[in-house]
């Protein structure tokens, strides 16, 4: 997986403008884990969204099941929060990695975007089709 990292056009804008965007994920999450924090998504009632696939099909997609995932990470059940989404579980590292590089380097002032080989484009959309087969036959 090649990367992209270049610098931050030299037009007058500020040298930290390519951090704005991993700054406000980083905002947006942290607001969506407040939230999170008092509200469990295991009990009805709340404001949080539901799935659209699961309110459409009825089945589950590869990402449900990721807010009670993460509700229980923050609440150290890591048990529950392993049978929530197994596969979320294991691919949040590598998520957090991206995110983390993608500020780094927006905070040196330069622009980056993952490049990520189509063979691994296509492991991806495989591992997340046949956990989305998996999950619902089991």
């Amino acid at each position: 997986m090649a990367d992209a990292v270049r610098p931050a056009p030299s037009d007058g804008r500020p040298r930290w403008q390519p951090a704005v965007a991993p700054l406000v994920v980083l905002a947006a999450g942290a607001a969506g884990a407040a939230y999170l924090w008092g509200t469990d998504p295991h009990e009805p009632g709340h404001l949080l969204p539901q799935c659209p696939f699961r309110v459409v099909t009825g089945l589950l997609c590869p990402a449900c099941g990721g807010t009670r995932m993460v509700y229980d990470l923050m609440h150290g059940h890591f048990a529950a929060a392993w049978l929530d989404n197994r596969a979320l579980l294991l691919a949040a590292p590598f998520a957090l990695a991206l995110w983390g590089r993608w500020t780094v380097e927006g905070l040196r002032g330069r622009t980056w975007a993952p490049r990520i080989a189509p063979w691994a484009q296509a492991l991806i959309l495989l591992t997340a089709v046949a956990w989305t087969v998996l999950r619902n036959i089991v």
